[in-house]
């Protein structure tokens, strides 16, 4: 048996090249919970979440202050176990957001670190279902200040011949008019057969308005439109499902089964985007995948590719992972030591024991706003 001899956290933050935009707000920085979990073995596993574009020390708070006891001289495969009483010691903290996150990477590390002793990839150690490659789709189409339609269609043109067969851009932001001139130039640029994906990133608050938008958008083909509303108004969400053919798409920011089953239950999406940084960790994934399975529902995993790989490469129904060809929006990639490789518009799984790369202790000393600890 193997013990958890310590718990460390540390938070990063790091400032985007260039202030990027959504439909409703814009980021200037990211902030990084990061931990790593280590056995009497000697051998640690790492995880790591977004903390928000500020006050990621609250997350790290989280793991010292109220999660790192739960797990101190336990045994590091009584994963499920730990889960349960690091979820009712946080309880009365938060089921969701920054306390579930700290628990998410605390799970994430455990299996990690699990996986490394194993000698195995993580998507390995956790019963793949395939060997060498998952499809992606690449993620991009930011408003950026002088981004014209033409521009936006250069990137994604760009992700294109790299090989990618799928790519997401954002809407939301602009009025009608703005909003179709960009998806036309998009969609001519990249050809009838390329999936376009659309991100509205909570742009609307009504029916009406997210039901013109649909309209506008049917004839230019798009597979799926991602968070139409907040996350918490998932009835407006089943309404758009209902009168709309593309697929809506949501859970990006979910946290629990209990919340995706209410997503399901209700249909409010076709697509679940649950993030296993987030939702409660790989623990919390694969539960919530297979009950998604059993309603027919896809699991298509957000942000952090380097994480997601192993679990669509370990779930029968999550077709594709959300990549990042840069780290102009996901500046994580500043951090680790090693980045995935792609080929014809699949990530390559990595064969290294855990997740296959490890932190930059260097790049985690320039951005961290203090030490491990």
């Amino acid at each position: 048996m193997t013990r958890i001899t310590d718990v460390q956290a540390r938070t990063v933050s790091i400032a985007l090249d260039d202030p990027t935009s959504f439909s409703n707000r814009q980021v200037l920085k990211r902030d990084y919970s990061l931990v790593r979990v280590t056995g009497d073995d000697g051998i640690s596993g790492i995880g790591f979440c977004y903390a928000g574009s500020n006050a990621g020390e609250v997350v790290t708070r989280a793991v010292r202050d109220l999660l790192k006891p739960v797990l101190l001289g336990q045994d590091t495969h009584r994963v499920e176990g730990l889960w349960q009483e690091m979820y009712q010691e946080g309880l009365l903290h938060g089921r969701t957001g920054s306390v579930m996150r700290a628990l998410s990477i605390l799970d994430v590390a455990l299996w990690e670190r699990n996986a490394r002793a194993a000698n195995l990839p993580l998507h390995r150690f956790l019963g793949a279902t395939d060997e060498e490659s998952v499809a992606a789709y690449a993620s991009g189409g930011y408003y950026l200040d002088g981004k014209t339609p033409q521009k936006l269609a250069d990137e994604m043109t760009g992700y294109v011949d790299q090989g990618f067969k799928a790519v997401k851009m954002k809407v939301g932001r602009e009025d009608l008019a703005g909003e179709e001139a960009r998806l036309a130039a998009v969609r001519e640029a990249i050809g009838p057969d390329v999936l376009l994906m659309m991100d509205a990133n909570n742009a609307w608050r009504d029916l009406p308005t997210a039901l013109a938008f649909m309209r506008m958008a049917e004839p230019y083909s798009p597979y799926w439109i991602e968070e139409p509303f907040s996350p918490d108004d998932i009835d407006n969400h089943r309404r758009l499902a209902e009168r709309t053919p593309i697929p809506v798409a949501t859970g990006e920011i979910e946290a629990g089964r209990w919340r995706f089953k209410e997503l399901l239950d209700k249909e409010a999406a076709m697509i679940l985007q649950t993030d296993a940084a987030v939702c409660g960790g790989i623990t919390e994934f694969r539960r919530i995948a297979a009950t998604a399975a059993s309603y027919g529902v896809d699991i298509c995993p957000h942000w952090f590719h380097d994480l997601h790989v192993h679990l669509v490469g370990s779930t029968p129904n999550a077709p594709y992972v959300e990549f990042f060809a840069d780290d102009k929006v996901l500046n994580f990639r500043k951090l680790i030591d090693t980045q995935l490789s792609f080929r014809d518009g699949r990530l390559m799984l990595p064969q290294t024991p855990g997740l296959g790369f490890g932190f930059d202790e260097a790049a985690l000393d320039r951005y961290a706003t203090g030490p491990w600890g």
